[in-house]
């Protein structure tokens, strides 16, 4: 039975994650929260952990699970290609492996995988995520990675959306992210969901994803613990796992 531990399982999504690592038949080793020390003994000798805490945390606690010994599966977004750098170095260097996702909610990930398809193909694109303002960061990890994934597409077909703003004082035309334009709102009601809009002279592609409830994430979550012990160093994103 394979033994896994989750590092902050007293936030909404740690136990979302609890519960469904024990309803998978898993055995859950180990329940770990801010303050609490992430060592070879409070892991409780756990094959895999799940690491889901704040931005600010999520670097130590990543590198504190490698050297551990455990295999870590991430879903704390915020990280930069210098940070997932360095997870890969010491992933590599003590033998154990790393997945980090920006969203296990498999719809998400397939209209990433959409998105990059489609944006050599069409004229303009902007990304709107929209997400409740408990959310302590923005834009989010999913829409981050879509920009960063659609630009790289549009850079090497040598596309640039055109934009003939000349004023805007209020930065109401979003950031940019690799040239493309997000969006983040934040809406009491919402949960977690991204719009990428391309557009053609006379036609629109609108590429949506809603997720509803933590249970969205919980299928790619237990699919990257079964198998991130396969996958050497860092896996960034789920799609390895689904062939995309």
């Amino acid at each position: 039975m394979m033994k896994v531990a989750v590092v902050g399982a007293a936030g909404r999504m740690g136990s979302s994650v609890c519960e469904a690592v024990l309803a998978a038949g898993m055995d859950l080793v180990a329940r770990l929260d801010a303050g609490d020390p992430i060592t070879e003994q409070s892991l409780a000798g756990a094959d895999v952990v799940v690491e889901f805490s704040v931005p600010d945390a999520t670097d130590a606690n990543v590198h504190a699970i490698l050297d551990a010994g455990s295999h870590a599966v991430v879903g704390t977004t915020g990280w930069t290609a210098e940070r997932l750098d360095a997870v890969r170095e010491h992933a590599q260097r003590v033998g154990k492996n790393a997945l980090i996702a920006p969203n296990f909610a498999l719809s998400a990930v397939l209209a990433m995988a959409f998105a990059e398809k489609a944006a050599a193909m069409f004229e303009s694109v902007e990304v709107i995520e929209l997400h409740h303002p408990d959310k302590v960061d923005a834009p989010s990890g999913t829409a981050t990675t879509s920009a960063q994934r659609i630009g790289a597409a549009r850079k090497a077909a040598g596309m640039v959306s055109p934009d003939n703003t000349q004023s805007d004082p209020l930065g109401t035309r979003g950031g940019q992210i690799e040239g493309v334009r997000v969006h983040a709102v934040r809406l009491r009601g919402l949960y977690a969901h991204e719009e990428i809009l391309l557009g053609n002279p006379g036609e629109q592609l609108t590429i949506r994803q809603d997720s509803f409830g933590r249970e969205s994430f919980m299928p790619g979550i237990l699919l990257a613990v079964r198998e991130v012990a396969n996958r050497p160093g860092l896996t960034y994103g789920l799609e390895p796992l689904l062939n995309l």
